[in-house]
């Protein structure tokens, strides 16, 4: 993730810590660091394990729940609900984008289409500011389509 975004995103933090005296703690900051690093959606498992792992600052899941909690108000963070899991994702600078999700193995990638983004820019909504959107594309990807058609084609054979 870019610098400037990081240092944007931890003043952003910062700001509002300092206006709600809100301690301004080393988790809070580890966390948002980890999470902009990571490029694409994430588990909160993940952050944990990348926390720990990688950046060698362990935190508990609590604080990770509370924090990301945090983040999301502060429009940091997104979560997303896909398909039987939670995944979050850095939105500071990406907050308006598409996703397509295989309703066979679960794989989540994103797309853009200029559109789809024309159309909702256009789109006036009553007593409504549209800050952003995310739009799910429910399908089967093409490596789960090709083994469907592969083992349709040994049913087949097979009765022959």
């Amino acid at each position: 993730m870019k610098e400037n975004v990081k240092a944007t995103v931890r003043n952003i933090l910062t700001s509002y810590l300092e206006q709600h005296h809100l301690r301004k703690t080393p988790e809070r900051y580890a966390i948002l660091d980890a999470i902009y690093d990571i490029n694409g959606h994430f588990t909160l498992e993940e952050l944990g394990d990348k926390l720990n792992d990688e950046e060698r600052f362990p935190v508990s899941r609590a604080t990770l729940y509370n924090t990301l909690k945090l983040f999301m108000e502060l429009r940091l963070v997104i979560r997303h609900r896909f398909q039987g899991s939670t995944k979050y994702e850095a939105c500071y600078d990406n907050n308006s984008h598409c996703h397509q999700i295989c309703t066979v193995c679960g794989k989540v990638s994103e797309f853009k289409s200029a559109k789809i983004n024309d159309a909702i820019s256009a789109l006036h909504l009553k007593r409504f500011r549209k800050d952003g959107f995310s739009l799910y594309v429910y399908g089967i990807c093409s490596t789960c389509q090709a083994k469907i058609t592969r083992q349709l084609t040994r049913l087949n054979q097979q009765k022959q």
